[in-house]
């Protein structure tokens, strides 16, 4: 599949999406409770999702929907590795904080309250899936995600040259 294909991006969509649904099946199904740091690990696949849809349909504007994807992604990563970080340190916390207060205020936590509101604490022991902790299972799709919109962009900058 070329890096500037339609179906490049939409394969990206597919699966940010698709570790959304997985996420609400956690919380709905299985009844783990998002935290603050879930919750904007949620906006990162959100945003590489919304963007690789853009860069899917609009070819004119690909590389700036590529790159804020990649942001999006980058911020993922920031937020996966520091809750990857506070369950390796289980003495530290985010807790009941500002940060939870943040996120909840923000105004998708009132409009998609089943999507993006936190309640749940971020160093809550949850059994592990296939040996990894849900947040390290997100900071690895965050990285191959985010890598894969790089060299998508990096191979498409050298057939242009």
């Amino acid at each position: 599949m070329q890096a500037n294909s339609r179906a490049y991006f939409l394969l990206i969509v597919v699966v940010s999406f698709a570790l959304l649904g997985a996420a609400l099946y956690m919380q709905y199904v299985e009844g783990y409770q998002p935290c603050p740091l879930c919750i904007m690990q949620r906006f990162a696949f959100l945003g590489i999702g919304l963007f690789s849809l853009l860069a899917a349909i609009a070819q004119n504007t690909r590389t700036l929907w590529q790159g804020l994807g990649m942001l999006s992604g980058v911020a993922g990563i920031a937020v996966a590795g520091y809750h990857v970080s506070l369950l390796l340190n289980p003495k530290a916390s985010c807790g009941i904080d500002p940060l939870e207060n943040w996120v909840n205020a923000l105004p998708t936590a009132k409009l998609l309250p089943q999507v993006f509101y936190s309640d749940g604490l971020c160093t809550a022991p949850l059994p592990p899936l296939f040996g990894l902790s849900i947040p390290a299972w997100s900071l690895i799709w965050l990285v191959i995600l985010t890598l894969t919109l790089a060299v998508g962009l990096i191979r498409r900058e050298k057939n242009y040259r």
